[in-house]
């Protein structure tokens, strides 16, 4: 007979799955409700409840995600990344790209510091393409997990189960597992991962536009370039150089040696020092500034060696000075300390090249500006600032080297046992701080609230499944199911409950719980013990069935825009197919 107490986690585990599931109130509120239940019913004491706060892996999923705040505020990620996939405009040409990228370092790399430094590179790459980010971030995430569960190194999941393997008294002597010991089944569902998500996942996945993308400002801005030699589009037609649609770029002119080609045709051909006017979104112009040197912004010149600039959209007031004047005339640059990128007239065409242009009274501007812009505009009416579109800060060699190798040391030292991930980090950070790489007031407020509220209630949650027994009632209630069926039945059995135990209350809480259970059913039933030892291990790791499942899912979950229903939808074949291998593997290497 189940204690009262055992009933409500049962009841409160029915109403996370369906308000999750069917998005009745937010994920973060959901949880809120779920465990305050336990806590009024005195399942849960107050202390129980908070302790999620106080573990160190919701600091360290936050701090690793405001490391990649303070990548993708820099900018040094880019020129890495851009020489990997400048030439990638497609999609699924991108993501496969990403999986072959990601995989194989995850094996041997902790694969949640690699999430975090490609998430802003991938939002970048998404808004410069025309592609909604839900298509790439769960995709990344998953690549990360299968690489990851490749290896004893690749993933903390792993290499906690074999200290569980170490620390046991069950069997003596139990030697500990090696490194590639986990490749028979983590090497080829590498392979079988990449096939599923580029050819099933990729059409399944939803196209969910984040608040950013909803909310995205529709001005079409007209900006004018200059080919110069060595530009890989010279010699080409507009057609093979895919001109008309570049980028989300439309080519709207091309004036050559100082006259306009009257009629752009799809095989108008591309000269040296021709100039190109295109229209297009203020974030897409943002990107073009200084990405290519070969097809460059002719307003902006020098002014790119500035350490320090942003890109701001500013709007000519009716009582300005500025009308009736070119941008030649007034020599925007120093008088402001900013440079016209691109302009927006209601529409309307402009004819002449940037500078040439008269202005009129609610024209908007796309300026590059210097640090003195703030100050001088403050002393002006001649014009107002809409927006902030975009930060460029150029470190220079120390603080980029700093940054670069400062990760690359903390991950080492982590991989080697010799600091905490979490000790790493907060050096790095701070490190960061006081050589003004990032800006304090920037990180606090890119930290994801909803994300630290999420991970410590479904801790909590564990906390009762475990207290009041329910976790032992489903595992040994699968267990028992499974054991008439065999080795094979026993093992996807225990697969099973893993899997689900690890997709609600955290993979770490799931290998505590079944481990012990694992091991001795191995010893009773005088069977191989490795394999019941790795069935835990990939199922706690390998789990794509919900965004708490791994904290890789996690980072995703909020920035992707996704729901609790598309990481089931997507996530539960991925899951079934792994464990399906997982058991063939096993049972052809073990027994």
């Amino acid at each position: 007979m189940l204690e009262f107490d055992a009933i409500l986690v049962f009841v409160v585990i029915i109403f996370l799955f369906i308000s999750l599931y069917k998005e009745i109130v937010g994920p973060g509120l959901t949880f809120i409700i779920a465990v305050g239940i336990l806590g009024v019913f005195r399942v849960l004491s107050p202390s129980e409840i908070l302790s999620g706060f106080a573990n160190e892996q919701i600091i360290v999923i936050i701090m690793l995600l405001l490391l990649g705040e303070i990548y993708r505020q820099t900018s040094v990620l880019d020129i890495m990344f851009d020489k990997l996939f400048k030439r990638t405009k497609k999609p699924r040409s991108f993501l496969i790209k990403i999986i072959l990228v990601v995989a194989p370092m995850s094996a041997f790399l902790n694969n949640t510091p690699l999430v975090a430094i490609l998430m802003p590179y991938i939002h970048t790459w998404s808004k410069k393409n025309k592609v909604t980010v839900s298509k790439l971030l769960m995709p990344l995430s998953f690549a990360a997990i299968i690489g990851g569960s490749a290896t004893l190194i690749g993933t903390s999941t792993n290499l906690i189960v074999n200290g569980l393997v170490i620390d046991q008294n069950i069997i003596p002597n139990l030697q500990p597992l090696g490194i590639f010991e986990f490749s028979y089944v983590g090497v080829p569902m590498i392979f079988i991962g990449f096939f599923y998500l580029v050819f099933v996942a990729y059409k399944i996945l939803p196209n969910h536009k984040t608040v950013t993308e909803t909310f995205s400002d529709q001005r079409l801005y007209q900006v004018e370039t200059h080919i110069k030699k060595g530009n890989e589009f010279i010699g080409k037609t507009i057609r093979e150089a895919q001109f008309l649609d570049k980028d989300g770029l439309n080519l709207s002119k091309i004036i050559r040696k100082n006259s306009s080609i009257p009629q752009l045709a799809d095989d108008t051909i591309i000269e040296v020092e021709d100039t190109l006017f295109f229209s297009g979104k203020t974030e897409l112009i943002a990107e073009l500034v200084n990405s290519d040197p070969t097809m460059v912004i002719p307003s902006v010149g020098m002014f790119t060696r500035k350490k320090h600039l942003e890109v701001v959209e500013i709007v000519i007031s009716h009582k300005s000075h500025l009308i009736g004047k070119t941008l030649k005339k007034i020599n925007f640059r120093r008088q402001y300390d900013a440079t016209v990128i691109a302009i927006h007239r209601n529409g309307e065409q402009i004819s002449r090249k940037t500078e040439d242009t008269v202005l009129k009274a609610g024209d908007a501007l796309l300026i590059l500006s210097g640090d003195a812009f703030a100050e001088s505009y403050k002393k002006t009416l001649d014009f107002y600032v809409i927006s902030k579109v975009k930060e460029i800060r150029r470190l220079g060699f120390a603080k980029t080297a700093t940054l670069i190798i400062g990760t690359f040391v903390v991950i080492i030292l982590n991989l080697i046992g010799f600091s905490s991930l979490f000790m790493g980090l907060l050096v790095l950070i701070t490190l960061a701080q006081l050589m003004k790489i990032a800006k304090p007031k920037d990180l606090a407020q890119s930290i994801d609230y909803d994300l630290a509220l999420i991970i410590a209630m479904s801790l909590a949650l564990g906390t009762a499944m475990i207290k009041t027994g329910v976790a032992d009632i489903i595992s040994h209630w699968v267990i028992r199911i499974f054991i008439p069926l065999g080795e094979i039945g026993i093992l996807a059995g225990i697969y099973l409950i893993t899997s689900i135990l690890a997709a609600f209350i955290t993979n770490k809480a799931a290998v505590a719980i079944i481990f012990p259970i694992s091991l001795t059913l191995a010893n009773n039933l005088n069977l191989p013990t490795t394999p019941f030892i790795l069935v835990v291990a990939y199922a706690a790791a390998a789990n794509f069935m919900t965004p708490i499942g791994y904290q890789t899912n996690l980072m995703v979950y909020g920035p992707g825009g996704y729901r609790f229903r598309d990481f089931i939808k997507v996530g539960t074949p991925l899951t079934i197919i792994y464990m399906v291998v997982a058991i063939l593997i096993l049972n052809f290497v073990y027994f």
